[in-house]
């Protein structure tokens, strides 16, 4: 309302007032009076309406009265979103959990008697075998350290090729007269060359097997290698995918070779999809799959004289979950190795804790237990069978007698 328009009013009433008589300003004031009592009347009911609120409001409401429902708020979303991921996370560790609790399963139960060294066991050894560190009186050591073990081949390290496919013949130049020392303390024991090298397939440097060049010299080094007297060559190029067609190309090529020249052809292999399609999932999830199909594992294995599988560097975190992984990886190995292929499976003769590997739990007792596990499950009576050891220059006394006790020495039977 306008200020000036209520003020013209106020000014009317009171001129009023004036004109009024005594009689009519009697009758008005019991009126006022009257209107006195009415408002004070009024005025004590709006206080006790006003304490009737207050002492409303400090009452707890009814449990029914929908005012008493708590407001939604930060908490009870909180709370949605830690259901959420509590659910997503099961999800994710169920199948894990179910995976390990197959694996503890799986290391269950007793070898199957007779599942011991066929004498087709394998070591790698390192390169100063063949640059001039090691001497004749290393190699006669050695000599006492394998007899009476199941050790017919020794993978020394040759290498590395270059990586365009190249090899060096700096690269061991004491190659011959290894052979010779090997011979003549282990008659009937083979020298291969273990050739290898960084791919490029998660990296921009190493070497490219899809380079039809390159994979020409490396079979131009493999027989550089027969050359040199070694009597196979053994191949470890990582990290190699599951499914790589240059690969067989060039295993191809090398079997070609070796065959020709009398000599053994045998390779390192990736381990097999614990779980189906595994390395796919694992290669989308890090960029590294470091599993093969079991299917490609076949294809390789039919392509070589000798397989060696590298079960080690498994993530396993205890013993029983490592053996049982091993039993495992012998299984489907076999599954599709042929028969006229020698088929090892990698020993940890050495102590590391990284990621991937410790060493509390990869151990040789839990690999050898596993390996006959799966072979008594699988193929209990396979001739073309073994075990490789690596490596011998990280290897300690407690792993050699493991290897002995557990592989290669038969105990005496219960009178």
């Amino acid at each position: 309302m306008d200020e000036n328009r209520t003020d013209d009013i106020r000014t009317e009433e009171e001129g009023t007032d004036e004109d009024r008589t005594d009689e009519d300003r009697t009758d008005e004031d019991r009126t006022d009076e009257d209107r006195t009592d009415d408002a004070r009347d009024e005025e004590r009911g709006a206080v006790h309406i006003r304490e009737k609120e207050d002492r409303a409001e400090r009452q707890p409401p009814h449990p029914g009265d929908p005012a008493a429902r708590p407001a939604p708020g930060p908490r009870p979303r909180k709370r949605r979103l830690l259901r959420i991921a509590a659910a997503l996370l099961a999800l994710l560790l169920l199948p894990l959990l179910t995976a390990e609790t197959a694996l503890r399963l799986n290391y269950t139960g007793d070898p199957a008697p007779g599942t011991r060294t066929r004498h087709r066991d394998a070591l790698w050894l390192g390169h100063a075998w063949v640059d001039g560190r090691k001497t004749d009186r290393d190699v006669e050591a050695l000599a006492r350290r394998l007899r009476g073990t199941g050790i017919r081949d020794l993978y020394v390290h040759a290498g590395p090729l270059e990586h365009d496919g190249t090899l060096p013949a700096s690269a061991y130049p004491k190659a011959r007269r290894l052979i010779a020392a090997v011979h003549r303390e282990l008659p009937g024991v083979r020298v291969q060359a273990w050739l290898g090298d960084k791919l490029a397939t998660e990296g921009p440097d190493g070497l490219r097997l899809e380079r039809a060049a390159t994979r020409a010299a490396i079979v131009t080094s493999a027989r550089q290698i027969l050359a040199a007297g070694f009597e196979g060559t053994h191949f470890d190029l990582e990290p190699l995918h599951s499914g790589d067609r240059d690969y067989l190309s060039l295993l191809d090529d090398l079997r070609a070779l070796t065959h020709a020249r009398g000599a053994v052809l045998s390779v390192a292999a990736h381990q097999i999809d614990p779980l189906p399609a595994f390395h796919s999932f694992w290669g989308t999830t890090t960029g590294h799959p470091k599993w093969w199909s079991q299917a490609y594992f076949g294809q390789v294995a039919r392509r070589v004289d000798q397989i060696a599988v590298m079960s080690y560097d498994t993530m396993q975190p205890m013993q029983s979950l490592y053996g049982g992984y091993v039993a495992q990886q012998t299984s489907l190995a076999l599954e599709v190795t042929p028969e006229s292929t020698d088929l090892l499976m990698g020993l940890p003769f050495y102590h590391e804790n990284r990621f991937g590997h410790w060493a509390h739990a990869e151990t040789v007792p839990a690999a050898v237990r596993g390996v006959r596990l799966g072979l008594s499950r699988t193929d209990a009576d396979r001739a073309r069978f073994g075990v490789a050891l690596y490596v011998d220059f990280a290897a300690t006394e407690a792993d050699w007698r493991a290897y002995r006790e557990g592989w290669v020495v038969t105990p005496p039977s219960a009178s």
